[in-house]
């Protein structure tokens, strides 16, 4: 198997759908999907299917999704990682079935080593797949589009822009040791400087609902990705750095906003590697 070749079309990355014996491009009829999400400018480009038979217009059907995941610790549990648990907050959100499958490096499939990296969370639909969390749920929002979690881009610029950054400067502040360093204490800074900035934005009083894109009103991609990310740091800010600031007195919009996308039932449903498996995660560096 060849791994899926990526092109760019106007700037942004189109990605070219692959079956398990061929890879095909067919640039005069890409439909281009540029719905930005998060700080990434990724759009699929896709018109025709990876099906055995082409058919002009053919589209994918619910079923036969499989979703590769990170393991926990005794490889055999859902792992913490947040992009999978991004892609498992979309699907739980449009109702789709599909099977979970922690794997371990020894155990991915070759299909998945050799034409993939080896890369997860990898969404195996029929003779599809797809290896970036981003992809992935602008590919299931394309074609599964109840209910549809999409943005155009100048109703989510304000959003991308306060999210943006957050997670890398998380993970290095997360990451670090010891505590409460020198460098630990620069790490905090970037990352509270990040959340004041998250702050704000949620703190908007045109934003009339709770969530991060547009108004407020509508649940949407950014959404879960963000949550997962969310959550591993409130677990984290505790478990592993030892509270090092009151997250809800200092920022009590992002606290508020956590609060509701981890009580919504997407989250719930995926959540249930818990807190150990999360300071594990983030502690053994796998």
């Amino acid at each position: 198997m060849r791994a899926p070749s990526y092109h760019y079309f106007g700037g942004l990355l189109g990605l070219t759908l692959q079956t398990h014996t061929n890879a095909f491009i067919i640039p005069n009829h890409n439909a281009k999907i540029a719905n930005n999400i998060i700080s990434s400018s990724i759009s699929l480009s896709m018109a025709r299917r990876g099906l055995e038979t082409l058919e002009e217009g053919a589209t994918p059907l619910p079923g036969g999704m499989s979703l590769y995941v990170k393991p926990a610790e005794d490889g055999k549990s859902v792992g913490d990682c947040p992009f999978a648990h991004y892609v498992r907050m979309v699907l739980h959100e449009k109702g789709l079935e599909y099977d979970l499958l922690p794997t371990t490096q020894e155990n991915k499939p070759n299909w998945l080593l050799e034409g993939y990296g080896g890369k997860m969370p990898a969404l195996r639909h029929r003779k599809e797949c797809y290896v970036d969390s981003d992809v992935i749920a602008q590919y299931l929002d394309f074609f599964f589009q109840e209910p549809n979690m999409a943005v155009a881009k100048e109703d989510s610029a304000k959003a991308t822009e306060a999210v943006d950054g957050f997670f890398p400067a998380m993970a290095k502040f997360i990451k670090h040791s010891p505590n409460g360093d020198d460098e630990d204490r620069e790490k905090q800074a970037a990352l509270e400087e990040k959340l004041q900035t998250l702050e704000e934005h949620l703190s908007d009083i045109e934003r009339t609902g709770p969530y991060l894109t547009g108004d407020g009103e509508r649940f949407t991609l950014l959404d879960c990705s963000m949550a997962p990310k969310l959550y591993a740091m409130d677990v984290c800010l505790d478990k592993v750095k030892g509270n090092p600031f009151d997250l809800k007195a200092k920022y009590p919009a992002v606290r508020k906003y956590m609060d509701e996308v981890f009580a919504r039932k997407s989250f719930q449903d995926t959540v249930e590697y818990g807190p150990e498996t999360v300071v594990w995660g983030w502690t053994s560096y796998h």
